[in-house]
């Protein structure tokens, strides 16, 4: 099945999983999935706007791709999404040398 989104796993616990939502080189957001039990719980930030269309697609193949995987609609009890719209405005980490480092990426003025 083609799909428009990839979804990209960064982190995996044995109860939560976190992904982050690609279309083709644009990071679109990131999902953050907790299995408690028999329900299914999701944080999905959006960077970009999505049309209403667009959001139950993606949704649809959160769902088959990692919440089905998991635990299939028929024997969960629920599937709870709270979907918000935002964007990364800054990155801590306790690695060594300076959050600036982190970010190669991004321009570097010495201010």
């Amino acid at each position: 099945m083609d799909t428009r989104f990839k979804l990209s796993r960064l982190v995996r616990t044995e109860s939560s999983e976190i992904y982050l939502i690609w279309e083709g080189e644009q990071r679109m957001g990131q999902i953050d999935v907790h299995y408690a039990h028999d329900t299914i719980h999701a944080t999905v930030i959006f960077e970009s706007d999505l049309a209403v269309t667009d959001e139950e697609e993606l949704m649809a193949q959160i769902d088959d791709e990692i919440v089905s995987s998991y635990l299939p609609r028929f024997e969960r009890e629920d599937f709870v999404a709270h979907v918000f719209h935002g964007e990364e405005i800054s990155r801590y980490t306790d690695c060594s040398g300076s959050v600036e480092d982190v970010g190669e990426d991004e321009d570097s003025d010495g201010e």
